[in-house]
């Protein structure tokens, strides 16, 4: 697919919490696995609408370590469909279109082979270059960064040494750059916890429409939105 971007001004990291699919599914008085189905075949279909405009990066919050709170067969269920998503469905579209997947969270948590299918998947995709899909799953800002100081402990790193650089050094993926513009859909404007180190000069963005919702023209819109700021990081 050719390249549709026109602007100047393109964010290199985007950063989606995909929020509204049991809201979605509610109004039409359909169950709410339905709802967490559509917002599925969504992230399937978002990563080349935002990629063939010149965006890198595409971090998705797709369940946070919150979310264990929920019904269990909501969770049971939640936890089937993000198997069939890293075991088939982002794996096909990453190799069809030479994407790179990345999970990010406390994999050694999650339950079944779904550890063993992250670490699959991303080893697969390590070497694709077109864009990179990264899905937080059991996810959270706060414990991504105790994480980080347990890894800091563990190394014995000393007192002197700690720097902003060297926490960052020891987050899920260090080496991706902080999201440019971070989006919620749904009317919900918080963020939940979503990247809580990376996020403090991030632009934030809130749409009223649910995930199920989201269509092309929206990341035209976010696009859109995002070149129309002015980032001065402090200055």
């Amino acid at each position: 697919m050719p390249d549709k971007n026109t602007q100047k001004n393109i964010p290199q990291h985007v950063g989606i919490i995909i929020d509204g699919n049991r809201r979605w599914a509610r109004e039409r008085n359909l169950p709410t696995f339905e709802g967490h189905r559509k917002g599925y075949d969504k992230v399937k279909q978002c990563p080349e609408w935002f990629f063939s405009r010149g965006v890198k990066i595409l971090s998705f919050y797709a369940f946070s370590a919150e979310n264990w709170n929920r019904a269990p067969a909501e969770v049971n269920y939640l936890m089937k469909l993000l198997e069939e998503a890293v075991a088939d469905g982002l794996r096909e579209i990453a190799r069809k279109n030479n994407y790179q997947v990345l999970i990010s969270g406390r994999l050694e948590d999650l339950p079944g082979d779904l550890p063993a299918k992250c670490l699959e998947v991303m080893a697969e995709t390590k070497n694709n270059h077109r864009g990179i899909i990264n899905v937080c799953l059991n996810y959270g800002g706060r414990p991504e960064i105790v994480d980080a100081v347990r890894k800091l402990l563990k190394n014995k790193v000393e007192v002197e040494q700690v720097h902003e650089g060297m926490i960052k050094k020891y987050l899920y993926q260090a080496d991706l750059p902080d999201p440019d513009i971070i989006v919620r859909t749904s009317g919900e404007q918080r963020l939940s916890g979503f990247m809580t180190w990376q996020s403090v000069y991030s632009e934030l963005f809130f749409m009223k429409k649910y995930w199920p919702d989201f269509e092309e023209s929206d990341a035209e819109i976010i696009l859109r939105e995002y070149e129309g700021r002015k980032r001065n990081f402090g200055k």
